[in-house]
């Protein structure tokens, strides 16, 4: 072995002298390729960067013949170099001439070499380019050599990403900088033009080199200490929900966290020469590389993983604590994240955000149900954006198509400001209806309400003529606070929602928590199958305190009002009636004390649970109104979990199956004389609401922003036309009726 490779830092110092001079592009480049040569004792040392088109060209070179530079071009997969980038791995050859993947160039001179050594430059796991080491005699080269080989490609890479070193032509997916579209499932209809924030943002290693080497092996001991600290604590803790993780996300990083592997390869390319911060991003780059070509797609679905903990653990060495949140937003912000709770969404400045997109997550999600009350354009389910986006990239978000266009072309951008354009004269339109009641063409009153959540909403109710709100979601206020909200900060909210709402009815829905809605300081312990599990009334009733704290908080706020409480989640008689005698209970309390009740309360249930479809004339009459919640009540019908992406569009609200529970509720309200509304997600998109008014719901709640659409839809309905055509489908076996509610809409004028 070479003297000089035993001290590969001296040469990773003079690399970064090199990058830092103030020379040209190319002179630069000539220079590091000398000094590798020199320091490998190579007689030969080439660089090949990779083009827009795919293929190779060769930039700089020490040994073959000068005029080749820029004018040698290999296609994908051509020739030893074309092999190491396809692999992504480092290749060897002590007869490179006589390898069946060897390809002649004779402007290059190379034909009088014979041993090869060729490494991937590496980005984000990407093969970028290709370093390569020749020499006449036929020999092996040691791993030493091959590792500081390795280093020096990662250091090439980082360089490179930062721009500016060589032309726009080549290294084009190292900034990431060429036009993309994707797909993906969409939360809202709207569309937003802005500029790409990073939910978890990047960090950026500008320090490659080490000056102290025991200083980086301290500091990444401690940040690997810190980082497994924190998962560990998150798990023990069952706070899954911090930071949108699910309960896998944490398993899995704490397995990778944990693994020796994983930290053996982070001290060898720490004693590289390399800082802590460059060691975990070349660790990152190669087992990406690794991972992206592995046939088993579960390894492939893993690379979200790697990349989280190798983020989480540059933050940690970076100390940075700031998130995209709390920092400096551009005035447009489109929002990418895999992932996110919905109270990080609420972190954000709502006059800047535009824009959502997700890698994953389902429509019917609570960060979606949110996105959608905030009124952004928002899409789920993009997969591989991550990996393709940078911070401050221009990008169109389609949430009526499904589609992100990243860096778009002028041509894209007019066509889209044309469509927005578009769509601001269609909300004018529904603004001109905001006062007109949502009568159908028969006469048949329609109440349209809002669903809230916090005090943002109610402007909402004016600005979208709704009737009123048909669904407060009590939860979200506990969900963003760090602490249990108080007797009196529950009560000044409650107040403020009532006074907002100038005498028009709200139905408050008592505590929601539990499942996937997990609140920060209190700890459920994990369950095997959370949506099934301890949440909402049964939680309630369990912990009576809590319930009878907020009931307590609502009557004072109502005081001389109407006050309408809704209870989540019953799928037994018997536990409304229990819930009911702690109402009273607390409303004769409050009559004791002298203090003013509402004047009138109005106690109701939801119906989401299946059980409850067999138990209806048993809990009718105990109830002052019901209110289906169909995103629950069809995911327990088709037992398909609405926030897993893999099973959740393998049904259709619109089925016969989940048509027909619902009419079952429609006809058992009109045997009580029960007032009866549907708040789910089905009502907030005209066609679902269509079919609703059709089975007989003469009350509906949904998101703000479609309170206009869905009012057309009523205004150009006949009702009991309609009542007669689904009369007819819901006989046939079908497994959805979407096609057929839509032709029907074609043909009689609805708009949808």
């Amino acid at each position: 072995m070479p003297a000089s490779v035993g001290a590969p830092r001296q040469m990773l110092r003079r690399l970064r002298e090199v990058m830092a001079e103030h020379e040209s592009a190319q002179a630069r480049l000539d220079k590091v390729v000398m000094l590798i040569a020199s320091n490998i004792v190579a007689e030969v040392c080439s660089l090949y960067l990779r083009r827009r088109d795919g293929s190779l060209e060769l930039v700089a070179t020490e040994g073959l013949n000068p005029g080749a530079v820029h004018n040698t071009h290999l296609k994908p997969g051509e020739g030893l170099v074309g092999l190491v980038a396809e692999q992504a791995e480092p290749k060897q050859f002590a007869d490179a001439q006589h390898h069946p993947a060897f390809s002649y160039r004779p402007e290059t001179g190379e034909e009088a070499y014979h041993s090869f050594v060729g490494v991937p430059i590496l980005r984000g796991g990407h093969t970028i380019g290709v370093l390569t080491v020749q020499n006449r005699t036929m020999r092996q080269y040691g791993d030493e050599e091959v590792e500081a080989l390795q280093t020096t490609a990662m250091v090439i890479a980082e360089t490179l990403a930062s721009g500016g070193i060589v032309s726009d032509e080549v290294t084009a997916e190292t900034r990431r900088d060429s036009n993309a579209r994707f797909t993906g499932q969409p939360i809202s209809e709207s569309v937003a033009l802005g500029h790409v924030v990073l939910h978890e943002p990047r960090i950026v290693v500008t320090r490659l080199i080490a000056e102290d080497a025991e200083l980086e092996l301290r500091r990444l001991q401690q940040a690997i200490e810190d980082l497994t600290g924190q998962i560990d604590d998150m798990m023990e803790r069952g706070d899954l929900a911090r930071a949108g993780e699910h309960h896998e996300v944490l398993e899995a990083f704490r397995m990778f966290a944990h693994d020796h592997g994983w930290r053996r390869r982070l001290h060898e390319a720490l004693a590289t020469g390399l800082t802590a911060e460059a060691a975990v991003q070349r660790v990152r780059n190669d087992t990406r590389a690794r991972m992206l070509r592995m046939p088993d797609q579960r390894f492939r679905d893993r690379l979200h993983d790697i990349d989280d903990l190798s983020n989480r653990l540059l933050r940690f060495l970076s100390g940075g604590t700031e998130t995209a949140a709390t920092g400096s937003l551009p005035e447009d912000a489109i929002v990418i994240a895999r992932t996110m709770g919905p109270a990080e969404l609420l972190d954000y400045d709502r006059q800047r955000l535009r824009g959502l997109v997700l890698e994953e997550g389902g429509v019917n999600s609570h960060v979606a149900i949110v996105a959608r009350a905030l009124g952004i354009a928002a899409i789920t389910q993009c997969k591989g954006v991550l990996e393709a986006v940078e911070q401050g990239d221009a990008a169109i978000v389609d949430a009526q198509g499904g589609e992100l266009h990243l860096r778009p072309t002028q041509e894209v951008i007019s066509a889209y400001a044309d469509k927005v354009r578009f769509q601001a004269r269609k909300q004018a339109q529904y603004a001109a209806l905001r006062n007109v009641p949502a009568m159908t063409l028969d006469d048949q009153r329609v109440g349209l309400h809002i669903n809230a959540g916090l005090l943002f909403d109610l402007p909402h109710l004016d600005q979208s003529g709704a009737d009123g709100i048909g669904l407060f979601r009590t939860e979200l206020q506990f969900m963003i606070s760090s602490t249990f909200p108080r007797l009196d900060q529950q009560t000044r909210l409650y107040k403020s929602i009532l006074d907002s709402a100038g005498g028009r009815p709200v139905v408050f829905r008592s505590l929601d928590v539990g499942g996937d809605k997990v609140i920060p300081y209190f700890r459920a312990g994990a369950e095997e199958n959370p949506a099934l599990g301890w949440r909402a009334i049964r939680m309630a009733l369990d912990r009576p305190a809590l319930f009878r704290t907020q009931i307590r908080a609502l009557l004072r706020a109502a005081q001389g009002r109407e006050l309408r409480v809704m209870l989540p989640m019953i799928s037994d008689v018997s536990e409304f009636e229990t819930a009911r005698a702690l109402i009273d209970r607390e409303l004769t309390i409050l009559k004791k004390h002298g203090r003013t009740e509402p004047s009138k309360l109005m106690v109701g249930a939801m119906i989401e649970v299946p059980a409850l479809l067999w138990q209806l004339d048993n809990l009718l009459p105990l109830t002052d109104f019901v209110s289906v919640g169909s995103n629950d009540l069809v995911q327990f019908l088709f037992a398909a979990d609405r926030g897993n992406d893999r099973v959740s569009g393998r049904f259709d609200a619109l089925s016969p199956a989940a048509l027909r529970a619902l009419r079952q509720i429609v006809l058992a309200a009109d045997r009580h004389g029960t007032p009866l509304t549907l708040c789910g997600e089905m009502a907030g998109r005209p066609l679902e609401a269509m079919a609703l008014v059709g089975l007989g719901f003469r009350s509906i709640s949904m998101a703000p922003a479609s309170v206009g659409p869905v009012k057309a839809m009523v205004l150009s309905l006949d009702a009991e036309n309609l009542r007669s055509r689904l009369d007819t489908l819901l006989e046939e076996r079908k497994t959805s009726l979407r096609e057929d509610l839509k032709r029907f809409a074609a043909e009689t004028g609805v708009q949808i």
